[in-house]
C-alpha cells in the first residue's frame, strides 16, 4: 500500500475523525464502496450516539468507527483488514508523502526521490562498469557481469515504465 490507509495517521482515519467531529458521514463515505455505505452509516450513527454518553464511551466508539471505516475501505480495495497500525510504523517515503501533502509543497519529496533514484542508478551502473572488464576465461566473473547488466537494464526500464504508466500503481491498488 502506497499510503498507509490502515494507520491512525492515515487519510482514512483522519477523514473518520473529521466526520465524527462534524457529525457528517459524508467526510468518509468516499472511502468505502457503494455496497458498504449502509454498514458505514449505521456504524456512524451508533458512534455519534455513544460519543454523547461520556468520555470513555466516546473513545471506544471512535476507535470502533475508525476500525469499521478502515476495514470497509480495505475491503473495497480487495485487501484484508489486520487492525489499525500505529502512526509510528510509517516508513520514510510515507512520512515524506504525508509531509508534502500537509505542507502543500513537493520540493523535499522531489529531492528525496531524485536522490534515491540517482543513488540506485549509479550503484547499478558502477556494478556494470566494475564487472565489464571481467576475465573471459572465468565463467563466474562473466556471469557476474551479465547479472549486473541485467539488473541495471531491468531496473532502469522498470523506473521508466513506472514514470510514464500507471500500470505499476494499478497492481498495488
Amino acid at each position: 500500500m502506497v499510503f498507509k490507509c490502515d494507520s491512525m495517521d492515515g487519510p482514512v482515519v483522519k477523514a473518520a475523525e473529521v466526520a465524527l467531529e462534524m457529525e457528517n458521514v459524508n467526510y468518509v463515505l468516499a472511502y468505502v464502496s457503494e455496497d458498504d455505505e449502509k454498514e458505514l452509516k449505521e456504524a456512524f450513527e451508533k458512534s455519534v450516539f455513544l460519543r454523547e454518553l461520556n468520555e470513555d464511551a466516546a473513545e471506544i466508539a471512535d476507535y470502533w468507527f475508525f476500525e469499521t471505516v478502515v476495514r470497509l475501505h480495505l475491503k473495497s480495495r480487495g485487501e484484508h483488514f489486520q487492525g489499525i497500525k500505529s502512526s509510528k510504523n510509517l516508513d520514510s517515503i510515507t512520512r515524506r508523502i504525508k509531509q508534502a501533502m500537509d505542507e502543500e509543497n513537493l520540493n523535499d519529496l522531489f529531492e528525496y526521490l531524485s536522490a534515491s533514484l540517482e543513488n540506485e542508478l549509479r550503484k547499478r551502473f558502477m556494478e556494470v562498469l566494475n564487472n565489464k572488464d571481467h576475465n573471459l576465461n572465468d565463467v563466474d566473473d562473466a556471469r557476474e557481469y551479465i547479472k549486473s547488466v541485467i539488473d541495471f537494464v531491468e531496473y532502469t526500464v522498470f523506473i521508466q515504465k513506472s514514470i510514464i504508466s500507471n500500470s505499476a500503481l494499478d497492481k498495488s491498488h
